[in-house]
């Protein structure tokens, strides 16, 4: 069973991909659909990585070219998941 945040409804595996966003260790693809990559690997979930995306939860920390990789970084919104840290039970 997947926990789930009640406010946006994230589960315990998208938080934890905004902690690793907020650690610094997180790169996008730069794509209309973007892949998000934790300490250099792509991530084993990226239906996920583009709804936080969608969310507006997570985004480039810079412009680059179509494709290339960049930091990822978290908005307010992403800020407000994280700290609320809240998984239902």
């Amino acid at each position: 069973m997947v926990e789930q945040n009640p406010s946006l409804g994230l589960s315990s595996r998208e938080l934890a991909m905004l902690r690793a966003v907020a650690a610094g260790r997180a790169q996008l693809s730069l794509s209309c659909e973007p892949d998000l990559f934790v300490d250099g690997l792509a991530c084993c979930d990226q239906i996920a990585a583009r709804r936080l995306a969608r969310l507006n939860l997570i985004r480039p920390a810079r412009p680059g070219r179509p494709g290339r990789r960049v930091p990822a970084k978290l908005t307010s919104a992403g800020y407000a998941a994280v700290e609320s840290g809240k998984v239902a039970a």
